[in-house]
């Protein structure tokens, strides 16, 4: 997956990948936070962050230690990858821990952020605008994917999953390898409902992130810094 050469320099790979950081987490706490401010619940979150924060609220109740499951749930993923790729890559795996860290510690900050910026919804255009913030954020999210996979230094445990089932298994299709990368946190979510019922961390932000995430990161490829191409990779 890394044999190829790198065409940009390591300073601006940088400052892609911190951007891109951001922005995913930013994305990342929109889906949760709109989904807690409308009253029936009916937005959900993007889809990896829905199956997450479900199972945090089904073992603790509340969301201070999200982004501990988060971690825990990412480098659980990191190994999952080593599997398919068929190779021990601590390089790799430690790559995706350094991910993780700053990347629970800014979705703690937006977490924080967000929940006190953003007043209950209690009418229709306050509902709307949240269903339009929670479709940004999981836009948000689709294009950070792309971004920092492009620049491919470290990456979420999660998009390294879709990405080593994208090049490594299905030819380079950003969505097919989305569908096939969400296949864990489908089962983390199942997992969590039957533990607790709750639905309200589901809902047609989730579907919107189900069906358009990965067609989203496969147009932001070309679209969104179309001259940053994949690094360190080979495309057959």
């Amino acid at each position: 997956m890394n044999n190829a050469k790198r065409t940009i320099s390591w300073t601006a790979a940088l400052s892609y990948f911190a951007f891109s950081l951001v922005i995913n987490s930013m994305g990342n706490v929109l889906t949760i936070v709109t989904s807690q401010k409308i009253h029936p619940s009916i937005l959900g979150s993007a889809y990896w962050t829905a199956a997450q924060n479900g199972l945090n609220h089904s073992l603790h109740g509340n969301s201070t230690t999200l982004s501990i499951v988060f971690f825990v749930v990412g480098m659980l993923i990191a190994v999952l990858n080593m599997v398919l790729e068929h190779r021990i890559d601590i390089k790799r795996f430690l790559g995706n821990l350094a991910f993780m860290v700053p990347f629970s510690a800014l979705i703690s900050v937006f977490a924080n952020a967000f929940s006190k910026l953003l007043p209950e919804a209690h009418s229709w255009p306050m509902v709307a605008f949240y269903i339009f913030l929670n479709f940004f954020g999981v836009s948000l999210i689709a294009i950070a994917i792309s971004i920092y996979q492009r620049t491919n230094i470290v990456l979420h445990p999660a998009d390294d999953l879709m990405q080593v089932l994208r090049f490594k298994y299905f030819k380079g299709n950003a969505g097919i390898a989305m569908w096939v990368s969400y296949i864990p946190p489908t089962i983390i979510g199942v997992i969590a409902l039957i533990m607790l019922p709750d639905f309200t961390n589901y809902g047609i932000g989730t579907i919107f992130a189900f069906l358009f995430q990965g067609s989203i990161t496969g147009w932001a490829d070309t679209r969104i810094f179309s001259k940053l191409k994949h690094q360190g990779i080979a495309i057959d």
